[in-house]
């Protein structure tokens, strides 16, 4: 086990949003933003910025680390840039005014097609669906979770439809 791979998740954490050049084995060396550090491998995931807004994204296994040096840190344009490269494209970010108006309407849709919903949660943002499915934010049929599979279809197919109503 090599001195990358004793670190902590706390001191792998201190690299997440920086330029670093890392030194391998056998001499190769990377170059690239730091993603994330895999806490059991210790693997780190590097994107490095292309032309044309592409991006290429190296993985450098934990056992082959040598030495991490950073070379710069990420400004605030940099970490937004970092953080939607995994976003899907038509993921936005909504208010928590955009995303209470989003629950309090499906809640009313869901109870006024005589289905029972409750809020849970400490904040009452998650609502549960007859106490067998939940819904998150931004309460899409993607975010539906239940063990129940046929429910589980049933009430997404249900959130689509009134969804694509909406309009």
């Amino acid at each position: 086990m090599n001195d990358w791979q004793r670190k902590s998740p706390v001191d792998w954490e201190t690299y997440v949003n920086k330029l670093v050049k890392v030194a391998g084995i056998e001499k190769h060396e990377y170059e690239g933003w730091v993603l994330t550090v895999d806490p059991v491998s210790a693997s780190i995931v590097l994107a490095t910025f292309l032309e044309n807004d592409k991006v290429s994204i190296s993985v450098v296994l934990g056992h082959a680390v040598q030495e991490v040096k950073i070379l710069k840190e990420g400004d605030d344009e940099m970490k937004r840039r970092l953080s939607c490269i995994f976003a899907p494209e038509e993921s936005q970010p909504y208010s928590p005014e955009e995303l209470e108006r989003r629950k309090n309407d499906l809640k009313t849709w869901l109870e006024t097609n005589h289905i029972p919903v409750t809020e849970q949660g400490e904040s009452g943002r998650t609502l549960c669906v007859a106490g067998v499915l939940t819904v998150d934010p931004p309460y899409g049929p993607e975010d539906c979770s239940s063990s129940n599979e046929i429910i589980l279809s049933r009430v997404q197919g249900l959130i689509q439809g009134y969804l694509e109503k909406q309009q």
